[in-house]
């Protein structure tokens, strides 16, 4: 071991040097206060720096929330500025497993990808951003399933404005722009509808929400008509996190959610009635509306899901082997297949391809479906009812029908869709208050030539459109068509017109026909020459 000095802070030298005796040291310097100080600026520094990072950086965690306001302008607007903002509601607890419903990061983290649609012409919930989504009830009406192709489709055609941002991205454009109250109402103008449609619209949905029973359900038979309702709501972009419309929104899903838990994925108020395949139907294309709006938007809803998948493979399993769809489901070589029950299923489908599940025998599905249509079109372009010759007085009241499902799936540019244009040009005729006020027929006919566009939807507009907003009532329903003499409606299924919730949410959708769906052409005149 080397041996130190000692411990009297003398230097050591030789005889040659004067001794040097240490500067005497403070009890500061004792203590190492050069460095304590050092290090102390130092740590403070870093503390300082350390705490702008924390208020800078650091985002409040998020939180969870009930439901998403409406955003400016009304009853379910929203933009893509809309803040989630926390919202009391009360809580639904149906009997079956449904034991909450929640909004959870209500905006998307993506951007808005191009909307491809894979089936065709309409994207089945193509309006959810601008207008509305659904299409009929019992008496008619097509589904939000558009996308690209010469039918309804989410290509060109959209309106001007902005405001649909990222949380309708996934949706299919023709659906988003819907939601965007400017887009909307761009579109109501563009494609000829006046601010009275969107006054009478209002209007319809505030007295559908007034009459709602407690239960969720709307009418008689409650399944088929809820389901009409939801698809009336959703043409608007009401949904659950809608503010006005919110909670009745919410109510009716979950009461569908319900029937179809305690029946294993069927929907319908009485199986013993052979007609409960357009109840089936009906609700079916609404839950799968509603499953496509509340995916987007993280609105978690038990069971809704697992319902449509069930509901929808039901469908597929269970067409007829015409292509068709039977009443009560039958197989029998008897069993009755029309267009009308058709329609609705092919309407149903589309709308769920839409959804994230996947079915087994879809596009085989539909073909057969299609095939089995066009061929109920006889040689003057009208569809029948159940043959190519059966229809209704002198009239093909389900011309619309055969049209819609034919552009929901692609097919827009067929002859079969030129040659019903023009059959509707020639004979369709509307006026509310006589024999001429077919609801069901006109809820596809308005739809069918909506998508036509050009000058063939324009004569068409002028023919529907003021005397639909003559029938409202000032409750905002819709009063019993048909004329003072008590002549019969020229319809199929005229007596459902006597049912107050059927005809309103009907006519609701009718006029939600300006921006419920996009036509490729946006009504362009790419078919002004039928």
């Amino acid at each position: 071991m080397e041996n130190h000095d000692s411990e009297e802070n003398v230097v050591h030298h030789d005889e040659h040097h004067i001794p040097i005796t240490p500067k005497k040291q403070t009890w500061w310097m004792k203590l190492g206060g050069g460095s304590l100080m050092i290090a102390a600026l130092v740590h403070a520094v870093l503390f300082i720096a350390g705490g702008f990072w924390v208020y800078q950086v650091i985002v409040e965690a998020e939180k969870k929330v009930d439901f998403m306001p409406a955003g400016s302008g009304g009853g379910g607007e929203r933009s893509a500025q809309t803040k989630v903002q926390q919202k009391k509601r009360q809580q639904i607890t149906p009997s079956t497993n449904v034991k909450r419903v929640f909004a959870e990061g209500a905006t998307s983290s993506y951007s808005i990808p191009d909307p491809g649609d894979s089936f065709g012409e309409m994207s089945a919930l193509a309006s959810l951003g601008g207008g509305g989504m659904g299409g009929g009830g019992l008496g008619g009406g097509i589904g939000q399933s558009f996308g690209k192709g010469d039918g309804l489709g989410g290509g060109t055609g959209i309106g001007k404005g902005g405001g649909v941002g990222k949380l309708f991205g996934l949706i299919p454009e023709t659906m988003r722009k819907r939601c965007s109250k400017e887009d909307r109402l761009q579109r109501l103008k563009e494609n000829g509808g006046t601010p009275a449609c969107e006054e009478a619209t209002l209007k319809g949905l505030r007295w559908l929400k007034a009459n709602q029973s407690r239960d969720g359900s709307w009418g008689h038979p409650p399944v088929g008509m809820t389901g009409l309702v939801l698809l009336a709501y959703f043409g608007h972009c009401e949904t659950p996190a809608s503010d006005e419309f919110g909670d009745s929104c919410l109510k009716g899903i979950v009461y569908l959610v319900d029937k179809g838990m305690k029946n294993n994925g069927t929907l319908a108020t009485a199986y013993t009635s052979h007609a409960w395949c357009y109840e089936h139907a009906i609700a079916t294309y609404a839950l799968a509306e509603a499953l496509t709006f509340c995916k987007e938007m993280k609105l978690v809803v038990p069971n809704l899901a697992e319902v449509a998948e069930k509901a929808g493979q039901f469908i597929i399993d269970n067409q007829h082997k015409n292509g068709g769809w039977a009443y009560g489901y039958e197989d029998s070589e008897k069993a009755h297949t029309d267009t009308s029950v058709t329609g609705w299923h092919v309407q149903a489908l589309k709308a769920l391809s839409h959804t994230p599940i996947q079915f087994k025998g879809m596009q085989s599905t539909i073909n057969k479906a299609l095939d089995y249509m066009n061929e109920c079109q006889d040689e003057s372009g009208g569809y029948g009812y159940s043959t190519k010759h059966s229809h209704h007085a002198d009239y093909h009241t389900l011309t619309g029908v055969g049209m819609l499902a034919n552009q929901m799936w692609g097919r827009g540019g067929r002859g079969e869709v030129r040659k019903a244009t023009k059959y509707i040009l020639e004979n369709s005729k509307f006026t509310y208050f006589d024999i001429y006020c077919d609801l069901y027929g006109h809820y596809y006919e308005s739809q069918a030539m909506m998508q036509v566009g050009g000058e063939a939807w324009e004569k068409y507009n002028a023919m529907f459109r003021d005397e639909l907003l003559k029938g409202q009532d000032t409750d905002g329903s819709w009063k019993t068509p048909g004329s003072p003499k008590g002549e019969k409606i020229r319809a199929v299924g005229a007596n459902f017109v006597q049912n107050k919730v059927y005809r309103t949410a009907l006519c609701v959708l009718m006029l939600e026909v300006y921006y419920r769906f996009l036509s490729t052409d946006s009504g362009g005149k790419r078919h002004s020459g039928i």
